[in-house]
């Protein structure tokens, strides 16, 4: 008799699931592109987190809204279903199990590796990186196929560590900076000039910092009281994560001149620290960093190892009965695991020579941090419009005018993505399309 995936998560690993996902690397790494991008007009920077995290809680409260409604195995691929149908459904699950977890995925391994390489002065792109990175994400695809309950208490608990380093220097940045004039200086003086898409590029670099909420929901089956604990998780999750990221970037600004922070990147970052808490204090609390990483790489795994499983478990996609099989003793689908992590090292060689060194790809070479994420963006739109259309008996807030906020927010992204990557958004289509239709071909045999 087939295995079921037990409910075993409750509203608070929920919640810090939410946040765990989302809040990690891109907060801090992605400070130094929007800043870059903006000239180091820091209005504009805490302007384009607003927007990105306007987005982020306008898509999450509609999905809170279906989550009362659909229940299965993926909340994505669910909400996909029942709107639009089983076919966009799978196209939705094919999409997330091969571009979008493992590409999110293998980013958030090398940023852990990333930070791990400044705390012991290695060079961020060099073998050493890229060796971390694997072990990084063997280690994350170990804990979460071996023993799942183990996994959610290790993101509860990386939760509450990386939220330690962020409300301190949200705290004692502003705290310094304001008493130091250093707020004052980096809110009036701009470093340079800002290009004519800095606003738009520096929205879409915070989408990456705010992206990973959604993959929450593929632990819908495995969620007591899916349909009151999820929407509370993502509603409450996606504020909490907003207000965190202002008040931090905020913070920062207090301790070092923007310019710096363009210049260092993560050696800024480590420095903002070091001023604020001392030599020593700024390491430890850089090592607090490396956990939220490693965190939010946990939650990723999470749902990069159910992808398969979420369209296997409908009977659908390549091997279905092999994928959908959940192991008796673990209690995890095992084989869409197996293949979730051998897809992470496929998207970890790519994101290294599109993007870490001279590049292998050529005209082939995209941001795999920020383009799935866009394309995640735009495949909302249908269930949007489908879900306006279907669900005649909720109130106007919840059926009309919170779906089609969310709806406006996807056509932003989408334009803003244009403007920010230019031809690289063409290179990245052709190989969604080539993906998308080797899962028709699959889609074809398996239906």
């Amino acid at each position: 008799m087939e295995s079921k995936l037990e409910k075993r998560y409750g509203f608070f690993t929920a919640v810090a699931m939410v946040i765990g996902i989302v809040v990690g690397s891109g907060v801090f790494f992605k400070a130094e592109k929007i800043l870059t991008a903006t000239g180091g007009n820091l209005k504009q920077g805490i302007l384009a987190w607003l927007i990105g995290g306007v987005i982020m809680i306008s898509c999450a409260y509609t999905f809170a809204v279906m989550a009362t409604k659909y229940q299965y195995v993926n909340g994505l691929v669910d909400y996909a279903e029942a709107t639009v149908g089983k076919k966009y459904a799978y196209y939705i699950g094919w999409f997330m199990a091969i571009i979008y977890y493992p590409a999110i995925t293998s980013v958030l391994a090398w940023a852990s590796a990333r930070y791990t390489c400044v705390i012991f002065d290695l060079p961020i792109t060099g073998g050493e990186c890229m060796t971390i990175a694997c072990l990084y994400l063997v280690g994350s695809f170990t804990l979460n196929a071996l023993s799942p309950v183990l996994a959610g208490k290790f993101q509860v608990s990386t939760t509450v560590i990386k939220l330690i380093p962020l409300f301190l220097m949200a705290i004692a940045g502003t705290a310094m900076g304001l008493h130091s004039g250093m707020t004052k200086y980096n809110f009036t003086n701009y470093v340079s000039q800002s290009n004519s898409n800095g606003l738009l590029t520096a929205v879409v670099a915070a989408a990456f910092a705010y992206e990973g909420w959604i993959i929450a929901t593929s632990i819908n089956a495995e969620l007591k009281n899916a349909k009151k604990n999820l929407p509370l998780a993502l509603i409450l999750g996606t504020f909490i994560i907003m207000s965190v990221y202002i008040l931090y970037y905020i913070g920062v600004a207090g301790t070092v001149k923007n310019e710096v922070m363009m210049a260092g990147g993560e050696a800024g970052a480590k420095l903002a620290f070091q001023t604020v808490f001392s030599s020593v204090g700024g390491t430890l609390l850089f090592v607090f960093v490396i956990i939220s990483c490693l965190g939010t790489l946990n939650g990723l795994m999470l749902g990069c190892t159910r992808g398969i499983y979420s369209i296997a478990a409908r009977g659908l996609g390549p091997k279905p009965k092999v994928f959908s099989h959940v192991d008796a003793t673990t209690n995890m689908p095992v084989n869409s695991a197996i293949l979730g992590v051998f897809l992470c090292a496929v998207w970890l060689f790519y994101f290294y020579g599109a993007n870490l060194t001279e590049s292998w790809f050529g005209f082939f070479s995209f941001d795999s941090s920020e383009l799935p994420i866009v394309t995640v963006y735009a495949l909302y739109i249908p269930i949007f419009i489908m879900f306006m259309v279907k669900e005649k008996e909720l109130n106007f807030f919840n059926r009309i005018f919170m779906p089609f906020i969310s709806l406006v927010s996807c056509i932003f992204m989408m334009i803003a993505a244009y403007f920010a990557h230019g031809m690289a958004v063409v290179a990245f289509l052709i190989v969604f399309s080539v993906v998308m239709v080797f899962g028709a071909f699959i889609y074809r045999k398996s239906a």
